[in-house]
């Protein structure tokens, strides 16, 4: 009712034209039927930090590409929303993406109480984990379709307590992004830092990814 106590009917609102937009993108996460949607089964250029125009190697960077469209907080909450889709458990520490490129992957997990220990800071395993999401994405921003992605090996030495939430942000050379491109198979180290806070490093974490061809 309104203030003269006349009835009034209230229609909801549609969705913004950015939420229509991040549906829209998202909608590639679910294989080539998106991708043909979004006009990106041809060739794309992908995203890098050099500024350098490259073939876009595989249907996750397709997608990121798409979503680079986007306002800048648009695309950070699309990116965190198709990061969980593709990984469901990394969905379950509720990390955002805060940059994700050929040769750059930031995502951040915060001091929530889901992701804590029992001293109140962002669990060990946690910690871990986006360090792992930060190196396994990146590195899946050049990996072929036609290869396996696999993580190797995972080192993690705890050097102090952290305060509050983690950024971890793993990067690749030129030269290990065209290994990973042109080699059939091999294996990578990937540099990752991860920081709390205060700009800390509270761990050291190193992270050595594979890939093999996909069985026919």
């Amino acid at each position: 009712m309104d203030s003269q106590g006349e009835g009034r009917v209230i229609k909801p609102r549609g969705r913004s034209r950015a939420t229509r937009g991040v549906g829209r993108r998202l909608g590639a996460a679910q294989g080539t039927i998106g991708l043909t949607r979004l006009g990106l089964c041809g060739n794309v250029t992908s995203h890098n930090l050099s500024g350098r125009a490259a073939m876009s190697p595989n249907k996750l960077n397709r997608m990121i590409a798409a979503l680079y469209r986007l306002p800048a907080p648009a695309r950070r909450h699309a990116m965190s929303l198709l990061l969980g889709r593709i990984v469901p458990f990394v969905g379950t520490a509720s990390m955002t993406v805060e940059q994700m490129t050929d040769s750059k992957v930031s995502v951040r997990i915060p001091n929530r109480r889901k992701n804590r220990n029992h001293i109140g800071q962002v669990h060990a395993a946690a910690m871990a984990l986006a360090a792992e999401t930060a190196t396994g994405f990146v590195v899946g921003m050049n990996v072929p379709d036609s290869r396996l992605l696999l993580i190797k090996s995972l080192k993690v030495d705890f050097k102090k307590r952290s305060r509050g939430d983690m950024l971890a942000v793993a990067t690749l050379t030129e030269a290990q992004q065209e290994e990973i491109r042109t080699k059939e198979k091999g294996d990578v180290l990937v540099e990752v830092h991860v920081t709390d806070q205060s700009g800390e490093e509270p761990i050291r974490c190193e992270m050595v990814w594979a890939w093999i061809p996909k069985k026919r």
